[in-house]
């Protein structure tokens, strides 16, 4: 099934009618500008979406100096 498109003027005419589609479907819509998708409306189903992102917490390197350049020794492929 291809997903519904519209464009962003008919979506800012329409938005309510739209969102209650989306949300008795569940059915997700692509907004386009000039005929380019530029957003996905889909619904949201709680909060198993913050159970994944929860899971992700403390995962990602920070780097304290990021535009120092980095050495050799701190590649894990060139060891």
């Amino acid at each position: 099934m291809e997903t519904a498109r519209i464009s962003k003027a008919n979506f800012k005419a329409r938005a309510l009618e739209i969102f209650r589609r989306v949300q008795e479907t569940g059915e997700p819509v692509l907004i386009t500008d000039r005929g380019r998708p530029v957003l996905r409306l889909e619904p949201y189903y709680g909060e198993d979406d913050d159970a994944v992102l929860a899971s992700l917490r403390g995962t990602v390197l920070a780097y304290q100096k990021p535009t120092e350049p980095v050495g050799e020794n701190a590649w894990e492929a060139l060891d």
